[in-house]
Parts: C-alpha cells; sequence; structure tokens
C-alpha cells in the first residue's frame, strides 16, 4: 500500500496522489510532500525512490532489501534515518518483536517504508489527514512526531515487562515450575533487545539535537532534543528492568536449593529413624552363634512385645531429640 499527503503552499491538504504526481508536489517548495509505503514489494518502491525523488541505490538497498538497527546516515540533499518500532507480546510469553521504520528526509518531503503495520505511524497520519498543524511546520517537525510517537509507546512496553516480572517473582514464591525458568530467560531476552534498540536510537536522536544538518531547522532541534531525553529515561528503566531479571533469576535458583534442602532434610530424618530399626532387626536376625543351651526366652511372647517397643520408642526418642537440636 502506497499512502501520501500533500500539504500545498495554499495550505490545503491533499491526499492519496498518483506516483506521477510526486514530481509535481516536489516542485513546491513551500509545500509539504508525505509517501508513505506499507507492506509494499520492493519492485514497486525501487522506481519511485530511484527516480521520482533520486535517492542514492545504496540508501534504497539498505532501506528495501536490508535489516538495520537505529542509524542515521547523511546524502547530498536528504537523511537516511532507521528507527525501530516494538511490540511486547505477553500472550506468548514476553516475546518482543521489532518493526523497522525507514525514513528519507528532503528540505520539502519525507519518505516512509516499513514492513509491517505500525500503530504510532497511523496515528501521526490520522492527525496530519485531519488537521495540517504537523505539516504546515515542515517535514522535520513530521520526523519529530514519529519519533516521539515510536519512542511513548517504549514506556508501555516497559510497564508490561514490570508487570511480567511481578507475576513472575510472585510465581517464583508460590509454585515455580519447569516453565519457570523458560518465562525468566524469555524476559531477559526481551529486556537485553529492548536496551539494543534504545541504545543506538538514543543516538540518533541526540545527532538530530545537536548536529547541524540543512533539513533540519534549528528552532525543532529542541524538540529533538525532548525525545532523546525520553530514551535516556527509558534506558535507564530497562537497566533496571535487567536488575529486577537477574535477581528474579537468582530468587529463583535460592528457593529451588531451599526447597532440595528441605527434601534432603526430610529425606535425612526418615533415614535417621528407619537406622536404629535396621540395626534392632539386624542384630535379633544374625546367627553367628550357635545355641550351645536352650534360648527359650529370646523366643517367648514378652521378647516380641519388648522388642516392638523398643522399636517404636527409638524413632520417637530420635524425634524429640532431632526437635531439641534445632535441626526440624
Amino acid at each position: 500500500m502506497i499512502r501520501s499527503l500533500y500539504y500545498t503552499q495554499n495550505g490545503q491538504i491533499q491526499t492519496d496522489l498518483k506516483p506521477g504526481e510526486y514530481s509535481t508536489a516536489l516542485q513546491d517548495l513551500e509545500g509539504v510532500l508525505w509517501v508513505d509505503f506499507q507492506e509494499e514489494l520492493p519492485e514497486a518502491c525501487e522506481p519511485i525512490l530511484l527516480e521520482t525523488f533520486g535517492f542514492h541505490p545504496l540508501a534504497v538497498d539498505d532501506a528495501l532489501r536490508e535489516t538495520h538497527v537505529a542509524k542515521l546516515d547523511e546524502w547530498e540533499g536528504f537523511l537516511y534515518i532507521v528507527l525501530e518500532a516494538i511490540h511486547f507480546d505477553q500472550s506468548n510469553g514476553g516475546e518482543m518483536n521489532t518493526v523497522e521504520l525507514d525514513v528519507f528526509l528532503g528540505q520539502n518531503y519525507i519518505v516512509t517504508h516499513h514492513d509491517h503495520p505500525i500503530s504510532a505511524l497511523d496515528s501521526v497520519y490520522a492527525n496530519c489527514k485531519g488537521s495540517d498543524r504537523y505539516l504546515k511546520r515542515g517535514p522535520d517537525h513530521l520526523l519529530y512526531r514519529l519519533s516521539d510517537e515510536l519512542v511513548a509507546a517504549y514506556l508501555p512496553v516497559a510497564d508490561k515487562i514490570d508487570e511480567a516480572i511481578d507475576r513472575l517473582e510472585d510465581q517464583i514464591f508460590g509454585r515455580p515450575g519447569p516453565r519457570t525458568v523458560e518465562k525468566i530467560f524469555t524476559l531477559k531476552r526481551a529486556v537485553l533487545q529492548l536496551r539494543r534498540i534504545i541504545a543506538p536510537q538514543r543516538e540518533v536522536l541526540n545527532k538530530l539535537a545537536r548536529d547541524d544538518y540543512p533539513m533540519i531547522d534549528p528552532r525543532d532541534r529542541v524538540y529533538f532534543r525532548d525525545v532523546y531525553d525520553h530514551l535516556v529515561r527509558l534506558y535507564e528503566i530497562n537497566e533496571s528492568l535487567r536488575d529486577l531479571v537477574s535477581g528474579a533469576l537468582d530468587t529463583y535458583l535460592s528457593v529451588i536449593n531451599n526447597r532440595m534442602n528441605e527434601i534432603m532434610k526430610t529425606l535425612t530424618v526418615v533415614t535417621t529413624f528407619f537406622m536404629p530399626l535396621t540395626f534392632v532387626t539386624g542384630f535379633f536376625g544374625m546367627n553367628f552363634f550357635g545355641p550351645v543351651t536352650p534360648f527359650d526366652a529370646w523366643t517367648d511372647y514378652p521378647a516380641f512385645i519388648g522388642t516392638m517397643v523398643l522399636m517404636l520408642m527409638v524413632p520417637a526418642g530420635m524425634y524429640f531429640w532431632i526437635r531439641r537440636r534445632g535441626w526440624l
């Protein structure tokens, strides 16, 4: 799908221009043209990007056929910027999905390309379609709105990860199972992936806020600096989440070790209870000597009763002795 918005120098907004009309719109230096390529085949995008807009083939190849982390490249007449949108899927155990957004920024146009829908971009597109307050301030301000909406969508993701960690901690102290470790490492991967997204994108916004680019109005740098500040705070939040996940893993190992110690202690106590009984039964079952005199008393009923009482009293005595020692 190819969609477009064209803000003319007369203050009018035209939508869904045909690709053949892009060249005419580019001649209007006072207007602003936004062309968005969504889920479009490279064969359909490449002629427009190369011939109509005149982008460098390497930049076009990067946008259509390669995957990059967030970056900013300055070419003659335009900027090529890579930003990333994220989606955290809680129902799938905490999987982090990313969508690359390629942006070409010129003096009077902005071109975006993405292989999957991005809700933040759709929101900005709908606002621009209904009002000219963003378009009339230039394509650089439109880039600010896009980056700000993308970064604003990061905070709910961080909150969802935080909530997932809280639920995981409750599960660890409740009844941890084999899936608990899998969830811990899934969240750990999500936090690390979020860090890999935020760190380079923070540098991109820092460049837009501080470097001198012809396509960026100096008055709009303060807006990019605001987005940069948001990314700095998100990076700090992400570091806290990473510490929480690492702490959850340590807590899980500690709980499992304590539970194993309790199991071993129980088995040891049971073994201790039956050790005297084993000795008694083994002693009375030995036949290493021959009876030279009758031992009828050993096989009478009182001897049997006394042996059974002894076998019952020894475990009970062992139990109270172990409790008194504080081993239980």
